[in-house]
């Protein structure tokens, strides 16, 4: 049997057009399903995601039309979701410093 892979939430993004942040916004209003994996990551079936195009097509005609993804919410997106991998690196960045300099 093959495994059934399932979409990111920037796949999902860029099937729709529209931003990372919209995505989890559609699924916490629950139009959009989507699979917790981990209790953390979300996954969606490429079926239910083309469903839901078609759908959101129908009512959101501009959906239809390439949109450009600004500069600004492409930089919000990367902070929401690595926000705790660059606090991380900060934290380290200064314990290696701290340790090297000898305080």
């Amino acid at each position: 049997m093959a495994e059934e892979k399932f979409l990111t939430v920037r796949d999902v993004a860029s099937i729709l057009g529209v931003s990372e942040k919209e995505v989890v916004e559609l699924v916490e209003k629950g139009s959009l399903s989507a699979y917790r994996i981990g209790g953390v990551y979300l996954r969606f079936k490429k079926e239910q995601v083309m469903e839901f195009k078609k759908n959101f097509q129908e009512s959101n005609p501009k959906i239809n039309k390439p949109q450009v993804y600004p500069f600004r919410d492409r930089i919000s997106d990367f902070f929401y979701f690595n926000d705790f991998y660059i606090l991380a690196a900060i934290i380290i960045i200064s314990l290696l410093v701290i340790i090297f300099r000898g305080y």
